[in-house]
């Protein structure tokens, strides 16, 4: 993968905001857990390894079962997740894939059985920030610490 320019040294005044939302977000009374699982399930989708390989240590950190980080792609089909989570994951697909799920009325009305209008507009301005993050990280080709090639396993001979 070729390096990129790295944004918060190329702009640091227009990286600025987007730390303050992510510090508004953190504070904002979402549950920490259910940040992470809203950020790993974006970042799922998005593809982007930097926040993966950062919010799944984060989340562990923070006492997250690894179980649950694991089976979070296929989280419609697990019951280790909350009704709550689930609304809160199914409205992260939505937005996430918003150009082919058009944010549909049952994940809205999913999300409003199990938050408040507040938290719903909390937990939407989390999910376009990971979105944000992600395209930043992706964009500039943001390498997660452990990112080293991966050796062959046959060896010239």
């Amino acid at each position: 993968m070729s390096k990129r320019l790295n944004p918060y040294v190329t702009a640091p005044d227009t990286m600025k905001p987007m730390i303050a939302l992510e510090a508004s977000i953190k504070e904002s009374g979402l549950e920490h857990s259910l940040i992470h699982l809203v950020k790993m399930r974006a970042s799922q989708i998005n593809g982007c390894a930097y926040c993966l390989h950062m919010h799944s240590s984060d989340a562990i950190k923070e006492g997250e079962s690894p179980a649950r980080l694991f089976l979070l792609d296929a989280w419609h089909e697990s019951a280790l997740y909350t009704p709550r989570e689930r609304a809160a994951l199914a409205w992260t697909d939505a937005l996430t894939l918003i150009s082919q799920s058009h944010a549909p009325d049952e994940a809205y009305e999913d999300v409003l059985s199990e938050f408040s209008p507040e938290e719903t507009v909390k937990l939407t301005l989390l999910i376009g920030t990971i979105n944000t993050w992600n395209r930043i990280a992706i964009g500039f080709r943001t390498s997660h610490p452990n990112d080293r090639p991966a050796k062959s396993e046959m060896t010239a001979a």
